[in-house]
Parts: C-alpha cells; structure tokens; sequence
C-alpha cells in the first residue's frame, strides 16, 4: 500500500475540512461515515482499530 505525499495530504486536509463546514451541525455523524466507508475500503479491521488508537493519542481531555 502506498503513502500519500505531504502535497495529497494537505490537500485530503482541506477537502476535509470544507466537508466539516458543509455538514453544518452535523460534522461527527459525517466523520463516523467516512470512517466507516475508509475501514470498508482499507478491509483491515485490525488495522482500523490501530489507527483508531493512533488518533485518540494526545488529545487534550474534553
């Protein structure tokens, strides 16, 4: 599996963000879906469950 450059990743970054701003109110149902349909196309659960950890690293409590 091949790496996105830092170039594809700002850019996968500001797509992202655009969507957060266009789901208007709704943006944490839309990034459960989009984490849904991306573990459905990775089709390596344990491998999502490891990212899922990756990114809860570091996050200042709520």
């Amino acid at each position: 599996m091949s790496e996105l450059s830092t170039a594809d990743l700002e850019q996968v970054y500001d797509r992202l963000a655009e969507a957060i701003d266009q789901a208007e109110g709704h943006s944490e149902l839309m990034l459960v879906k989009l984490a849904l349909l991306l573990a459905r196309e990775l089709g390596q659960r344990e491998r999502v469950e490891a990212l899922i950890s990756d990114a809860l690293r570091d996050l200042a409590p709520a």
